[in-house]
């Protein structure tokens, strides 16, 4: 199960207290301060963990706090630093400042680590406070309290080809063949309710991560139907590729109301470069009707997403019987090597 939500507190580690303490030693009746100070607080890490991929550990701990720094003693002992809590997070993680909505950081590359709560410092002892006109001072410092913050996770998988389509289009079925994942696949809407991702292998060593997004309907936009926890994920795409159902009424309408939920979501997702492909020709008989589709489609592609195909002809396939899909990999094998900047 993907959870690409979760909302967690953090309080980072408090500084220890600084000693008041005076040497103690035979023949020494009037020693002078010799406490030492507090040690500093835990930060509070994140780290990306390529190893994660979802947010589901924060579903069920949702406060995590640093250790203390250690007080200091006498015989100008200081104490210990507390280590810092480090925090795993999936790759493709936002973090968020819950109470503002402000962006701290964008959780992407790998290994990348971001301080996200700094621990107290520690309190100094009287040691520190000594002058020429006050040999035995009586102050010390506490320790400082550390950063508390309230955070909002929000994960946006990263894929280089992401599937977009209406429920039931096919794009589990298509997953399932390409790659080792198996997601849930049955003849009803919105079988999917959670992204899938799969490498793809094209031979020569050269892969890629294919991810299945979950069915978008009307409104999307708006939240419709799951939509925003749907949208967020194909902005980290590279790629788009719209699998259009082929039996359907009305393909090109359908693909209307794709390119108009991507848009209203995120401008910016139409200039990404992609590719329209028809899904289920095993169920069609009368191949001149998706020609006709294929030639208005590509004259509506080249006003309203002039990235999305290009000027190559439309792909058709079928996940049930294999048609096309050696053709499918060949033009995205073509897309994401004169697309390596993204």
């Amino acid at each position: 199960m993907i959870v690409d939500l979760a909302r967690i507190q953090v309080k980072a580690g408090r500084g220890g207290n600084g000693c008041c303490s005076f040497r103690r030693e035979k023949n020494v009746p009037k020693g002078g301060p010799d406490g030492g100070h507090g040690g500093n607080g835990g930060h509070i890490i994140l780290k990306v963990d390529v190893s994660k991929r979802t947010l589901l550990d924060f579903q069920f701990q949702h406060l995590y706090r640093a250790k203390n720094g250690m007080h200091g003693q006498g015989k100008d002992m200081h104490g210990r630093n507390a280590p810092d809590l480090i925090i795993g997070v999936p790759p493709g993680t936002l973090v968020k400042d819950q109470e503002t909505g402000a962006l701290i950081s964008d959780m992407v590359g790998t290994d990348q680590v971001v301080m996200i709560a700094q621990g107290g410092n520690g309190g100094r002892g009287n040691s520190a406070f000594a002058t020429s006109t006050n040999r035995a001072p009586r102050r010390f410092e506490e320790g400082q309290n550390g950063q508390e913050r309230l955070l909002e996770l929000e994960l946006k998988l990263i894929a280089d080809v992401g599937l977009v389509g209406h429920p039931n289009a096919g794009k589990s079925t298509l997953l399932s063949r390409l790659s080792s994942v198996k997601p849930k696949i049955a003849d009803y809407p919105f079988t999917t309710l959670e992204p899938n991702l799969g490498i793809v292998e094209l031979g020569d060593y050269d892969r890629f991560v294919l991810a299945d997004i979950p069915g978008l309907i009307e409104g999307a936009h708006q939240g419709k139907g799951l939509g925003h926890q749907f949208l967020r994920h194909i902005e980290r795409t590279r790629i788009l590729v719209f699998l259009l159902d082929a039996s359907q009424a009305d393909p090109l309408q359908d693909y209307k109301v794709l390119l108009n939920e991507l848009g209203k979501f995120n401008p910016n997702l139409l200039a990404r470069p992609g590719l329209v492909v028809f899904s289920k020709l095993d169920l069609i008989v009368d191949r001149s009707r998706i020609k006709e589709i294929s030639t208005a489609l590509s004259t509506m592609l080249k006003h309203t997403a002039p990235g999305i195909n290009g000027n190559k002809p439309l792909i058709g396939i079928s996940s049930a019987t294999g048609e096309g899909i050696s053709d499918f990999l060949q033009e995205i094998r073509v897309i994401l090597r004169d697309n390596e900047e993204i």
